[in-house]
């Protein structure tokens, strides 16, 4: 694949490699590879997960074959990208102090630093974008959603969640195997009398239970909590941080296994090559000139099957 700036294998080794711990976009919206840059993928019809045709075959008659209700539709993968400027005389100090020291020094190396820092400010774009479609109420089902205007969650007096939330997932037509919430409606939920209760026994209606705990009482595999904020003012200003994933919840089908040709899922990111990291050389970067080192990916997040989830907006009343 050709790119308009040198790749650095160091450097792309850092994007390939870099993570955050508190991101939940790649476990919510897990990545499949494509093959090329535009793709086609399936929209997933309810009936697909249910199919159950007559598997038995005579001794000499032919199987019956599987017809999928799918929609075949086409999507082209966004490139997502940032750069930095490094001056070349940061890099040239850098290497002299690291020549004198045989190699060993402590201070990070001005490139591989600028990697990093650029691949995190994409991922937290991405936590943005997959927050935006999850939390999100038109990426679900006509029936599969509820705005809450009382009952809320944090109303330890007048609500009963685990109730609640019972009643909607066995509303769905395929129960849910995992559940995301924002951080403050987890932590709301983990201190709820009523869940306390339900966890712990003995007529204990205080504490916190463990996030393995609330999602065993609530019957799904693992809760993915959104804890990731980004800094919303202009460059220059007081920061004003703001919380990516809001007071709401959701509970969706995540099958691991599906990519964009075979599988139900209710939602997918698409990912094509590998996140590439590498330099341009800049004349424009201080005095001696510098380069600006880029990182980034080529990816589509996708909801393929709106069906396969239920979204709680306002799950908690502030």
């Amino acid at each position: 694949m050709n790119h308009p700036f040198v790749i650095v294998p160091s450097l792309a080794a850092i994007a390939i490699a870099y993570t955050q711990g508190n991101l939940i976009a790649d476990e919510a919206m897990p990545r499949v590879p494509v093959l090329t840059e535009t793709f086609r993928y399936l929209q997933h019809e309810l009936a697909d997960a249910f199919l159950a045709p007559e598997t038995r075959v005579g001794r000499k008659s032919a199987p019956n074959q599987l017809d999928w209700g799918s929609k075949e539709l086409s999507a082209t993968v966004e490139d997502h990208a940032l750069d930095a400027p490094v001056p070349n005389a940061d890099q040239l100090a850098w290497e002299n102090a690291r020549q004198a020291a045989g190699g060993n020094v402590s201070a990070p190396d001005p490139q591989a630093r600028a990697a990093k820092l650029v691949m995190q400010s994409v991922q937290n774009r991405r936590e943005k974008r997959v927050a935006d479609l999850i939390f999100n109420a038109t990426s679900y089902a006509a029936g599969n959603k509820v705005v809450m205007t009382d009952e809320f969650w944090d109303d330890y007096a007048g609500s009963d969640p685990l109730v609640q939330i019972d009643d909607l997932l066995d509303s769905m037509v395929m129960r849910p195997n995992i559940a995301i919430f924002g951080r403050r409606v987890a932590s709301k939920l983990q201190r709820h009398p009523k869940v306390c209760k339900a966890v712990f026994g003995n007529n204990t209606d205080a504490g916190k239970v463990s996030l393995a705990a609330l999602a065993a009482e609530i019957g799904v595999e693992k809760i993915l909590v959104g804890d990731a904020r980004l800094n919303t003012a202009k460059p220059g200003q007081q920061p004003t941080l703001a919380r990516v994933w809001g007071n709401h919840a959701a509970f969706i089908c995540r099958n691991k296994e599906a990519d964009t040709q075979a599988g139900v899922t209710f939602g997918l990111t698409a990912e094509y090559g590998d996140k590439v990291g590498g330099v341009i050389e800049d004349a424009d970067v201080g005095m001696r000139g510098g380069v600006r080192v880029r990182a980034g990916e080529s990816v589509k997040e996708l909801i393929t099957a709106g069906d396969l989830g239920y979204f709680v907006q306002n799950a908690i009343s502030a």
